[in-house]
């Protein structure tokens, strides 16, 4: 018998029968890290607090934080914190506008290139790499179906432009305690 090599791949009807906390990226399993370290938390919640505020004018448009995005039968991403535009029945199905990672040590390499790639492929408007640890986030935005850096943010402020609404964004509120 010869080397072959074998891949298992997953769709999300598996997805949904798995205990515990995972991604699913192009039919491949990932298991989340445990529960984020407080610094992530705390910075993923003023994000969230935020993005939920400056939405309070807009009908159309929500913030949420840590929730299932299904892109495809064999896609299933949950970021720290998104942005989107439509009113969901049960389950995200639709790329978000705007979507947060919040890099640690353990995710890093996934956010930066896997999901990177995932979300440009997407079409999701804004991708924001956020590093706790730098107080330093990289902001991204589609343009011509291709991720151009907007800029490094640390103190700045950053109009996001959906659809629907705009949202006024102050990168210096998320570190501060």
């Amino acid at each position: 018998m010869g080397n072959l090599a074998y891949e298992e791949k997953y769709t999300v009807q598996d997805y949904r029968q798995w205990e515990g906390d995972w991604e699913l990226i192009g039919g491949d399993a990932f298991a989340m890290a445990p529960s984020p370290m407080y610094g992530h938390q705390y910075v993923s919640g003023r994000i969230f607090r935020q993005l939920d505020e400056r939405l309070d004018t807009c009908s159309t448009c929500h913030a949420a934080i840590e929730m299932d995005v299904e892109f495809s039968d064999d896609t299933v991403v949950r970021p720290d914190g998104m942005v989107f535009c439509y009113e969901p029945e049960d389950r995200l199905v639709q790329a978000p506008e705007i979507i947060f990672e919040v890099i640690s040590r353990s995710t890093a390499k996934r956010d930066e290139i896997l999901k990177f790639d995932l979300y440009q492929r997407e079409g999701v408007r804004y991708y924001i790499l956020v590093y706790p640890d730098h107080k330093k986030a990289k902001l991204y935005e589609l343009i011509d179906h291709r991720y151009e850096k907007i800029g490094d943010f640390s103190e700045e402020h950053y109009t996001f432009e959906t659809r629907e609404c705009r949202i006024d964004f102050d990168f210096g509120f998320i570190w501060r305690r």
